[in-house]
Parts: C-alpha cells; structure tokens; sequence
C-alpha cells in the first residue's frame, strides 16, 4: 500500500512514540513533540539522553515569536529549512559580500562575523547554530560580556573540534533559554526539527 507523505508521518510518530514508551522515558509535555521530531529527522533514539532544555524554554520561546522576535541561524541551509508557514523572519547574512570581507580581512568564519553582526542589531533574537562551534562560542562570549540577552538559543552544532567546549560554554549561562544537543551529534538537520517543532506548536 502506498502512503500518503501526512500517513508515512504519522506512522513514524507512532512507531518513535511507542520506542519512547517502551523505554519508559519521561519529560515535560511540551518537551515531548520536539524530541519526537528531532528523532523522526535522525533516526536516532541517543537524543533522548542527550537533548538538554532549560526551564519552560518552549514555552519561553513560542511567547518571543509570537511578539515577531527574528531567528538568527548560522547556515543558509538551516534558514531554508524553517518552515515559513508562520512569518517569522528568518535571518541568515554569511553569503552577503561584507561578511565575506570582513571573515577574509580578520581570519575568521564568516559565522563568526554573521553572529557579531546579528547581535548589534538583533540582540535579544532567537539564535540557531546547528553547524558552527565558532559561531557558539563567538555567541556566549557575546552573552557573558551584555552584548546579548537572547529569547532562545538552539545550541546543537555536530563534529570534532570544539562542539563539546562550545554546547558546555552554552550550558554555563544562566539565564538564557536554551536547547543543548551534548556530545557530538547534531547538525543542521536537528536544528531544524527544534525549531519547526517549536514553530508548529503557535
């Protein structure tokens, strides 16, 4: 039998939910549909343990979109796969021409110089980094000094050099609202998932 793209969704939900029950896993409510995405996206049941939220963070962040805060992600890639069902703005500037120059001129990432432009505009935005550790950690040191105060910030990057350092800099700020990926894994595709699930909940 052929399924519908809505029926092959709701059949992985179903089959992800009954995984999660079956190891008798625990979190709050709100919690719950964004674990379930960032597993359908993976297929990987090692963020039930690894996934970090602060308190009431969904929450926190649903209020921040619905009074029109922006989202500040580190790849086009991530920008591109938010859902744009809401209208929520989107920014992503690491293609634009001065960010280029100036990443070329200081040696830098052009996520680097992405998250130093963003928050001189946008400081109190929701930031997303599902590739950068430079960006993260640029974002925190930024935080720690007052130069930003965000609404959320989805601190999930994947690979090898600094992605432990910068979600364990990002898990040592209080006050923030934040979703940590510990470890290793992550990347744009988990980003993603986090967002749109929090965006589907409006």
């Amino acid at each position: 039998m052929i399924l519908s793209p809505k029926q092959i969704e709701q059949e992985s939900m179903r089959i992800i939910q009954g995984i999660i029950d079956e190891r008798n896993y625990q979190c709050p409510a709100e919690n719950l549909p964004v674990i379930k995405r960032v597993i359908h996206a993976t297929a990987d049941f090692d963020f039930l343990d690894t996934l970090y939220f602060s308190d009431d963070v969904i929450s926190k962040s649903r209020e921040a979109l619905r009074h029109d805060t922006p989202i500040i992600t580190d790849t086009l890639m991530l920008a591109s796969g938010i859902t744009k069902k809401y209208n929520v703005k989107i920014i992503c500037n690491v293609a634009d021409e001065k960010i280029k120059s100036e990443a070329l001129e200081k040696n830098l990432t052009r996520s680097i110089i992405n998250i130093e432009h963003a928050v001189k505009d946008f400081p109190n935005a929701i930031y997303a980094i599902g590739n950068a550790p430079t960006a993260l950690i640029r974002l925190c040191k930024l935080i720690r000094e007052g130069a930003a105060k965000p609404s959320l910030v989805v601190g999930v990057p994947v690979g090898f050099v600094n992605v432990i350092e910068a979600k364990n800099m990002l898990a040592s700020l209080e006050d923030i609202p934040k979703i940590i990926a510990h470890g290793r894994k992550g990347g744009t595709t988990v980003a993603c998932a986090i967002l749109n699930a929090i965006l589907y909940g409006l």
